[in-house]
């Protein structure tokens, strides 16, 4: 493969971490603390709804602030607090405290069809978050990369699917605290696995741009 013209050989061996596109380490693990506190002040103040609210838009409010002081994107950083906002206002509208996870349910399950369109459709969503946020067209450019991403993206819809066949029966059962362990162990621990496996799907195509742009840039 020769480098295209008007793409820098930097922009073809541009290998992307996953990690930041998708939030950071922190961020993952933020996102599950709200939710925890929710939890954990529901079952402790014996079971007083009011409580476990204010103690998870606090705990969310804190996370946020906390992002912003460390300059975390401020897209990541209101998409969390929108989430546990959503999730509250649920819980308090209906009333059922495992309608908190409800939201979570839904999104996941929007997200398992989402990204498998854009897989049928090769647009794959993974391809497009990294390629947003790293400012980089490879992705489309390159047939093996695009395929690459595609493979990858099949591992994150599997991971929005399996999030729903674990937390609809807990759901549908009531089981809060099982519901707060779920979305904990499902959360950032997970992701840190589905990032891992992706890039292992991802790596051979990006060593193998990198290898034809070294090749074209010393012909």
């Amino acid at each position: 493969m020769s480098v295209q013209p008007g793409v820098s050989v930097t922009e073809v061996t541009d290998e992307p971490s996953l990690v930041d596109a998708l939030g950071g380490r922190r961020g993952m693990l933020d996102s599950a603390l709200p939710a925890l506190t929710f939890v954990i002040s529901y079952l402790v103040t014996g079971q007083d709804m009011t409580v476990a609210i204010i103690a998870a838009l606090v705990v969310g409010g804190v996370v946020a602030a906390l992002r912003l002081a460390r300059r975390d994107s401020l897209r990541h950083v209101l998409a969390g607090f929108a989430g546990v906002a959503v999730s509250v206002i649920v819980a308090r509208t209906t009333g059922r405290p495992v309608d908190y996870f409800l939201p979570s349910l839904l999104s996941n399950s929007a997200a398992a069809i989402a990204w498998a369109v854009s897989i049928w459709v090769r647009w794959p969503l993974l391809g497009v978050v990294v390629g947003t946020v790293t400012r980089s067209k490879a992705w489309r450019t390159d047939e093996r990369l695009l395929r690459a991403y595609q493979r990858a993206s099949w591992i994150w819809t599997a991971s929005f699917v399996l999030r729903v066949v674990v937390m609809t029966p807990l759901w549908l059962s009531g089981q809060l605290l099982a519901l707060g362990v779920a979305k904990v162990v499902m959360g950032w621990p997970m992701v840190l696995v589905v990032i891992w496996l992706s890039w292992q799907v991802l790596q051979p195509a990006y060593a193998a741009r990198r290898r034809d742009a070294e090749s074209a840039s010393v012909s």
